[in-house]
Order: C-alpha cells, then structure tokens, then sequence
C-alpha cells in the first residue's frame, strides 16, 4: 500500500492518460454528436484545453507538491480529524472509512459546483468551463486555474475535517479524473446502457444536458462522478429540451472561435458580462 502511495503521481498520470486515449477513440469512432463543424475542430480546440489543463497540473504541483493524496498521509500522522477523534479509528473498519471518506468528497464536490453556478463571482470563474463550444474529452479538463486552486483548497478542508484516509483520497482522485473524461466525452452511449449505468455514475448523455446554452438545463446535473446527489437535492434533470444531436452547446457570451485560445481562456473571467445564468 505504501508503495501505491508513494508512486501516486505516476499511478494517476497513467491511468489519466490512458483513460484519455481511450475515451477520445471511442468518441471518434462512435461519436453523439456532429464533429465537422468548420470554425471549431480539433486542431483548434484540443492544443488550448490540453495546454490549460497542463497548466492546471503544474499549478497544483507547486501549491502542494504533496498533492491531496500526500496531504491526507500527513493529516493522518497527525491524528487530526473526525475519524481520529477518541481513536475512532480503531474499531471502525478501515474499508468503512474508506467508502465514507470518497462519499463525501463526491458531495463535497457537487456542493461546490452548485455554489460556483449560483455565486456571481465564482460563477465569472467557473463558466470559462461552459465556455467550450463543443461538447468533448478535452472540455473534462477545461477549468481555470483559479477555480482548480479553490477546489483544491476545499478538497484540503474536507480531508482536514474527516482525517480521510490516503488509499480513500487516492480513490476518489482517479474516479474524479475518471468520470469527468468519460462524462465530458462525445461518446454515443446506447440507450438501454445509459439508463442502467445513471443508477450510479454520471454518463455523458446526463452531464451534457448541464453543458446546454439554456439555463435552466445548465443549472441541472451538477454530479461529475455519482448521479445520486442531484436527486436527492432536485438537480436532476433527465433528458435536453432539444434533444442530445441539437442541444446548442455553451452560453450566450464568449461564441466567437477566438474565445478557445488559451490565453482568452485565461482572460474570460476579467472581462465584460457579468450576469449569472439563472433558472
């Protein structure tokens, strides 16, 4: 276990990217959507959310060279925490914590998205996310630098609060990084399978509903891993207005092809339109 832990950075390089190649083959081969659209292909798109995503990695790595993963070993030692409060620990089992610990990450982390779409001033950070005009692999990875460091800084809190285990913070890492390439991703997934799979994972026919430029779909379906969440709090949202194949992708500001440079990516929440989307 201790080997896993420390080779975590490698671990979670290689599954992320192999997930990444996987997922962006499956949507090529068997794609949802229309891909031929002229001002926005690939070649344009791609090089700038990778590169943003890049930057993103190399941010966190300088902030926390631990990472979260290492954060929570540390907290451990430390015996802070609820699940090291009057040595909890000891007689609840470790798989219980484990489990308990990625729940409510994945809650932690719905709540948060929810508060980013109702916060005026986070919402200015977060719609760079929704700025994407194609609904892609490569928009999974597409968040401004400043809203990965506050989500890393509520990752902190919560892990800080529950003495979360590192094997528990580990695992949801990579479902987190897992499910939002395959719930961004342009895969056309059957029917009948996304139906059964929505009973306990975020697909993509679910999370691109949030992606539509109508605002009362993108204030829906705020899960990125479990599905259970925007039920029980009424987010839920089961199928586009328009339909997946005509749904219009994005929001009303920042449509111009330009606005997928990084650098306007970068720039997106100092500039003009300040209205928040609201149902």
């Amino acid at each position: 276990m201790n080997e896993i832990l420390e080779n975590e950075p490698g671990i979670r390089f290689g599954i992320s990217a192999s997930l990444f190649l996987i997922f962006a083959l499956a949507e090529y081969w068997f794609p949802k959507r229309p891909t031929n659209i002229p001002s926005i292909r690939r070649w344009i798109r791609w090089p700038n959310n990778i590169a943003l995503s890049l930057i993103n990695a190399l941010l966190v790595r300088v902030l926390l060279p631990l990472g979260a993963v290492g954060f929570a070993s540390f907290i451990q030692e430390r015996g802070l925490g609820i699940f090291n409060f009057n040595n909890l620990s000891f007689w609840l089992p470790h798989w219980l914590e484990v489990l308990i610990s990625v729940l409510l990450l994945d809650l932690a982390i719905y709540t948060q998205h929810y508060l980013f779409h109702k916060i005026p001033i986070l919402w200015r950070l977060h719609r760079m996310h929704h700025t994407d005009l194609v609904f892609d692999v490569t928009t999974g990875s597409r968040f401004h630098p400043v809203e990965i460091i506050l989500s890393l800084g509520i990752k902190l809190i919560v892990i800080t609060l529950l003495g979360a285990p590192a094997i528990g913070v580990l695992i949801f890492e990579i479902l987190l990084n897992a499910t939002a390439l395959f719930n961004h991703s342009n895969l056309n997934v059957p029917l009948s399978t996304d139906a059964f799979l929505r009973l306990f994972l975020v697909t993509p026919d679910m999370h691109r509903i949030h992606h539509s430029i109508l605002p009362m779909e993108t204030n829906s379906n705020f899960g990125f891993n479990l599905p259970w969440w925007d039920r029980v709090f009424g987010t839920y949202r089961d199928q586009p207005q328009a339909g997946h194949t005509k749904m219009t992708i994005g929001i009303e500001l920042f449509r111009k092809p330009a606005e997928l440079r990084v650098d306007r990516l970068l720039t997106q929440p100092f500039r003009s339109g300040t209205h928040i989307e609201r149902r």
